[in-house]
């Protein structure tokens, strides 16, 4: 027997509403098993001083245990309290500031998760902090084109200089003159402009150092001038 389209369409609907509200729930239980898993790998390594010696191997293996199970609850929650947290800020402050505080969290999340974890293992986390930071200058001098955009990116999102439908004009030798159009979406790392023949993507930093302005309106450039039109080429002014 076939059922009429109507009530399967609603009986889907309501299932993914029932799921939209047990998420949140799923990333606090998620949390509360990762702080289990790092308290009870804390507890297991009073008994022993490192890993892979003879003495109370069982409780090695609990620690164990524990600290990668910490790892995965703790991945498992960061990444949902996220979702969640860009889900309900996206209504208030939009979706580029939305995605950028879910990004934040992300990285926030993911390196307290694995610090904790390292930690767990009895991994000198001292050093691997000033290896990566050592790291990360090599990889910034590598990456300066792509972090000056990420920068330009969100300090366009938070000064606003314009919104997403507004008309602007841009003027930068790094774009080879004028482009005018209509802003479409204004992402970390580009802005997408409508130029009414197509939609270019525009990188943040080179329109951070252009001068942006509004597109004049044409129909008040008569009235600009006194309501006088300007004489066309070869002809006299009366």
């Amino acid at each position: 027997m076939h059922l009429p389209d109507g009530p399967q369409l609603d009986l889907s609907s309501q299932v993914a509403k029932v799921r939209a509200k047990t998420r949140p729930w799923k990333s606090i239980i998620a949390l509360a098993l990762a702080i289990g898993a790092a308290i009870t790998s804390a507890w297991a390594h009073h008994a022993f001083e490192q890993f892979f010696s003879p003495d109370h191997v069982p409780k090695q293996l609990i620690a164990a245990a524990t600290a990668i199970a910490f790892c995965v609850f703790g991945t498992a929650a960061t990444i949902g309290l996220s979702g969640n947290v860009g889900k309900v800020v996206t209504p208030v402050a939009g979706t580029a500031h939305a995605a950028v505080i879910r990004y934040a969290l992300l990285l926030i999340g993911g390196v307290t998760t694995l610090a904790v974890t390292l930690a767990l293992f009895r991994v000198p986390v001292g050093q691997l902090v000033l290896g990566g930071a050592l790291t990360s200058v090599f990889v910034g001098i590598a990456a300066q084109q792509a972090l000056s955009n990420l920068f330009a990116g969100m300090v366009l999102l938070f000064a606003r200089p314009f919104r997403v439908g507004e008309s602007i004009r841009l003027r930068a030798g790094a774009i080879f003159g004028e482009l005018e159009g209509t802003v479409t979406e204004i992402g970390i790392t580009y802005l997408k402009l409508d130029t009414g023949k197509t939609v270019l993507s525009i990188p943040s930093s080179q329109v951070l150092n252009a001068v942006v302005g509004p597109v004049p309106d044409e129909a008040a450039a008569g009235p600009a001038l006194g309501g006088a039109s300007l004489p066309a080429p070869g002809e006299k002014k009366a």
